[in-house]
């Protein structure tokens, strides 16, 4: 995986805007990741947290702006999801404000039981250092 292709996209990205390389470094340590490459260049990335027996959460996939529409989107996630480690899996989740309906076709969907979710969301904990 290209580290600095990774950060450099992520680090724009509005679901991790600012993400400092060493805290990417250490998630990517602890994640199954899956990388797209055209020749030796990364034009596309994708992660799963899991604990490969019950849950799993889909993290910073994206494919670089010249390379989409052309399927390689869904095809990455196509290959996450046919990992061996994230079979059978209970639960999956993820976070998207702008890609419903690629997961949809992954059989993702909108909260079942909202009332039973609770997150700790620091948004800007990047910008403003560890809390």
């Amino acid at each position: 995986m290209d580290r600095d292709a990774i950060h450099a996209f992520l680090a724009t990205s509005y679901w991790s805007e600012g993400i400092p390389k060493d805290t990417l470094v250490k998630a990517m340590q602890q994640s199954l990741c899956f990388g797209l490459f055209e020749g030796q260049q990364q034009i596309g990335f994708a992660r799963a947290v899991t604990d490969r027996a019950t849950f799993a959460y889909l993290a910073d996939v994206y494919i670089e702006p010249t390379h989409r529409d052309k399927g390689l989107g869904i095809w990455l996630t196509e290959q996450l999801m046919a990992h061996t480690d994230l079979q059978g899996l209970r639960r999956m989740m993820l976070a998207t404000r702008d890609a419903h309906s690629l997961y949809r076709r992954f059989g993702f969907t909108k909260l079942t039981k909202p009332n039973t979710i609770m997150e700790r969301w620091r948004p800007a904990i990047y910008r403003e250092g560890k809390e």
